[in-house]
């Protein structure tokens, strides 16, 4: 998403609507322009979505469905690609397991009793901030992640320095430093590259 954190509010937000009933599309996207959201796409039927989420990357999708189910749930979260943008669902009812279904989807915001004028903005606000704290954790899990695998590498590369060349783990990460520091490369370059070579070797 091409946005900043800091104007994924901002007025030149890509907004995506799927909303079957004509007149309503209009009287959404009227409040949306109220808004000062001009940029809004809208459509008719929801087996276009994944088409009209590449052609026109939207930042946000607001959705209109009066009954859900689960199996349309799943194509909203595949066609929007729910990680990459905020996306809103409006319905008109709901039960526990498609509410649960829904936000297990990656939907942002999840909205009873339809879609309605008055709500839109805070609605939209909503979505947005939810799925930026979603984002900020799923990078920072993705992060922890990696540390953990880099941390495992750089320990598998020290034991076979100790094996090979009889040093203490403090002597073998020295050695890995000073490698990484005269290859202008990382630690964790140098530690997956031996790891590599002692794996082919082995």
């Amino acid at each position: 998403m091409g946005h900043s954190t800091a104007n994924l509010m901002a007025q030149d937000l890509r907004i995506l609507l799927v909303e079957a009933d004509r007149e309503k599309a209009r009287d959404i996207i009227s409040a949306l322009k109220d808004e000062g959201w001009n940029n809004v796409y809208a459509l008719g039927q929801i087996s276009s979505l994944s088409r009209a989420v590449k052609e026109f990357l939207p930042d946000i999708v607001l959705i209109d469905l009066a009954h859900p189910d689960r199996d349309t749930l799943e194509h909203v979260a595949m066609a929007t690609q729910s990680t990459e943008r905020a996306v809103a669902l409006f319905v008109d009812q709901t039960d526990d397991d498609l509410t649960r279904a829904a936000l297990n989807a990656g939907v942002s915001a999840y909205v009873v009793n339809g879609m309605q004028i008055n709500r839109i903005k805070p609605v939209l606000e909503t979505a947005i901030t939810r799925f930026q704290i979603m984002r900020r954790m799923r990078s920072e899990l993705t992060a922890a992640k990696q540390a953990l695998e880099d941390r495992k590498t750089i320990d598998r590369a020290k034991g076979i320095l100790m094996r090979q060349r009889a040093l203490s783990e403090d002597e073998a990460y020295k050695l890995l430093r000073k490698a990484a520091m005269d290859q202008g490369r990382k630690v964790i370059d140098v530690a997956q590259a031996l790891v590599t070579a002692a794996d082919l070797l082995s």
